[in-house]
């Protein structure tokens, strides 16, 4: 099929742009090289928009928190990847979190149903000479596209480790010392599996922490950092004795049913607690909250299975890490995504140097909107840095220091600030409410003759 647009990368960002174009008629190929013979260090098959590390899209909370209001404005343009994950959705409280499984395979259900979608499983080892292309391949570009996007930006790529969690099968966990409740007993559901530890189990768990078998960097890898959002639990129980049980073993609010007694009729605080979420929508596959690791697996399963209510537990999955590479965007990158050196060529994703999977999406919608724009022959008009697209794009694209430049969440320091006069505990209230009103002003433009109109 002969196409307008070629798209580069099969993940989030390049599912969503695909998705944004072909629904309204615009001819894509799509490029996805898993399916084809190849394979990442980090992926388990050939799935479009396969997750390769947590199964949460984090908050779906659109009232007060930055994550859920880019839920909530992606979801205004039809996002792939949020009708998807509604498809999917398995409990986890507030947050929103899919099955797996049944993700990508929504996504790709619903991309096979365009007629001027085409998947092409290869592997592209250049970047394109012409024609409009969109590069999403993410943060394990494979080598030779590497070194073509290298050679392009005159620039070397960034990089840092995302480390992955494992996963246990729930039949596995003993709920004789585990219980159910809400993360940190937040809310009415009790969507989270805890594992209690006392003083002692955590000082020896911590210690076999520091004690254990890692995997060994190898030379080049040596002076890659990690990102804050994905840190390995033993790179943060390196911190001090206590971090953990501030972080991810957090045990406040969590009282033990198990150790209920006439004075304490809820049971008490342990002193740490090993949080699972549910990973699957059948409820057998649990992931260790905030238990990303670089272990070696045979370390892990022993160290693991000392955590109480795990003694017996199997993994279906266990902890990785993976290498992330992204591009210096506010030095190479225009306000479109476009690669200031050949703009016939648009970034999305990840390796723009965004962190997260509604982030990497989000830029992929963006680009797909962008790129639909300059087909039709209309003005490109950037969302509004009052919305969580605006401020996330803005952030990509200039507003950040080039030289200190990182992957970055959406979060609301990267919007303006409110009105001055705006109380401290309205101010979330206050961030959500402007940039909802703000968005559908510019959707509305959009749809005044910007953008093709939908097949």
């Amino acid at each position: 099929m002969a196409y307008d647009v070629h798209i580069i990368g099969g993940g989030m960002a390049g599912s969503e742009a695909a998705w944004q174009l072909a629904r309204r008629g615009v001819k894509v190929r799509l490029s996805e090289m898993r399916g084809g013979g190849d394979m990442t260090p980090a992926h388990q098959g050939a799935g479009l928009a396969e997750l390769v590390c947590s199964n949460s899209f984090r908050s779906d909370d659109h009232e007060k928190n930055a994550v859920g209001l880019l839920h909530h404005e992606m979801r205004q343009f039809d996002s792939l990847i949020m009708g998807a994950a509604a498809v999917a959705q398995v409990p986890a409280g507030s947050a929103l979190a899919v099955d797996r499984e049944v993700f990508s395979a929504e996504v790709e259900r619903r991309l096979a149903a365009l007629p001027t979608l085409e998947v092409v499983r290869e592997r592209i080892d250049t970047l394109p000479a012409a024609g409009l292309t969109i590069v999403a391949t993410g943060p394990l570009t494979a080598a030779n596209l590497a070194q073509s996007i290298g050679s392009a930006t005159g620039a070397d790529s960034l990089a840092f480790f995302d480390a992955i969690a494992p996963i246990v099968y729930r039949d596995s966990i003993d709920m004789d010392v585990c219980w159910m409740a809400s993360r940190w007993d937040k809310g009415e559901t009790k969507d989270y599996i805890n594992c209690p530890m006392t003083r002692e189990q955590y000082r020896a768990f911590h210690q076999g922490l520091l004690d254990g078998e890692k995997t060994e960097f190898r030379e080049w890898e040596a002076s890659t950092p990690y990102f804050e959002g994905c840190m390995p639990i033993e790179v943060m129980a390196a911190r001090g004795e206590d971090t953990l049980r501030f972080g991810p073993m957090k045990p406040v609010g969590l009282d033990n049913p198990h150790d209920a007694t006439p004075e304490f009729p809820k049971g008490r605080w342990p002193y740490a607690v090993v949080q699972l979420r549910q990973d699957n929508k059948l409820g057998t596959l649990w992931n260790m909250v905030g238990f990303q690791t670089k272990l070696k697996h045979a370390e892990q399963v022993r160290l693991f299975r000392t955590i109480p209510g795990l003694e017996n537990a199997e993994f279906a999955r266990l902890g990785g890490l993976h290498r992330n590479t992204f591009l210096n965007s506010p030095v190479l990158l225009d306000r479109q995504l476009r690669l200031k050196s050949a703009p016939h060529i648009r970034f999305a994703g990840q390796i723009t140097g965004c962190e997260g999977y509604v982030e990497s999406a989000a830029i992929g919608l963006l680009a797909g909107l962008m790129t639909g724009t300059e087909l039709c022959g209309s003005t490109w008009e950037a969302p509004p840095r009052t919305t969580a697209l605006g401020a996330l794009l803005s952030h990509i694209t200039g507003d950040a220091e080039a030289e200190t430049y990182q992957p970055m969440n959406i979060n609301f320091g990267l919007f303006p600030p409110p009105h001055p006069g705006t109380k401290k505990k309205q101010r979330k209230e206050a961030y959500t409410s402007r940039a909802k009103q703000d968005l559908a002003a510019w959707r509305a433009a959009l749809n005044n003759g910007q953008m093709p109109a939908h097949a």
